[in-house]
């Protein structure tokens, strides 16, 4: 009898697989309320599931948060196995990024530490968001130059710096920088590049 390397690996394994579905089944026997009943008790039963994208870095690893819909609290955050760039793998920081929405020590409001102060103050959305726009504004108008000592239009100021984020995607990101361009600034960064 004459038998390829090919035939023999197929015959092979597929003999292995034989063995190992007898084996198994033999296990677990046709009984598979074991099975059944841990299926069960999963913590991710019944909860929503929304991908997102890992901020810690700049790679942009994507992940699953399952959200329970009874309290609205994540109850567990996964690798997505769909995702280009990790294919389902996190870090161990990305694996903690349920810590950054469910730890008691995470900040809900802004808060200010005036010029020369010890301590930091509760303020409101509303102040801090003005605040930052007055702050912004004063320091283009005062640092804005429309040539350079060349005679050169250049409409920038050097005062200002931006640093991106990893959180944002690819549109994100161009709507942001094209926000930092209109405003004059020419150090727009991306934590990627720091």
């Amino acid at each position: 009898m004459n038998v390829t390397r090919r035939e023999f690996a197929q015959v092979t394994g597929a003999a292995v697989a034989g063995l190992a579905l007898s084996s198994c089944t033999a296990a677990i026997g046709e009984d598979a309320s074991a099975i059944k009943s841990h299926a069960e008790d999963l913590k991710i039963k019944g909860a929503k599931e929304t991908t997102t994208i890992c901020c810690y870095c700049a790679v942009g690893c994507g992940a699953i948060v399952h959200t329970s819909e009874k309290t609205g609290r994540v109850v567990n955050i996964e690798g997505d196995p769909d995702h280009v760039i990790n294919q389902g793998a996190l870090c161990s920081k990305g694996a903690s990024l349920k810590q950054l929405a469910e730890t008691e020590n995470r900040l809900t409001e802004p808060m200010y530490r005036a010029a020369n102060a010890t301590e930091w103050k509760k303020v409101s959305w509303e102040w801090a968001l003005a605040e930052i726009a007055k702050r912004v504004k004063t320091t283009r108008d005062a640092t804005f130059a429309e040539k350079n000592g060349k005679g050169q239009v250049v409409n920038r100021t050097p005062a200002i710096a931006s640093v991106g984020s990893a959180a944002l995607d690819n549109e994100e990101c161009w709507i942001y920088q094209a926000l930092m361009r209109s405003l004059g600034l020419v150090h727009v960064e991306h934590q990627a590049r720091i």
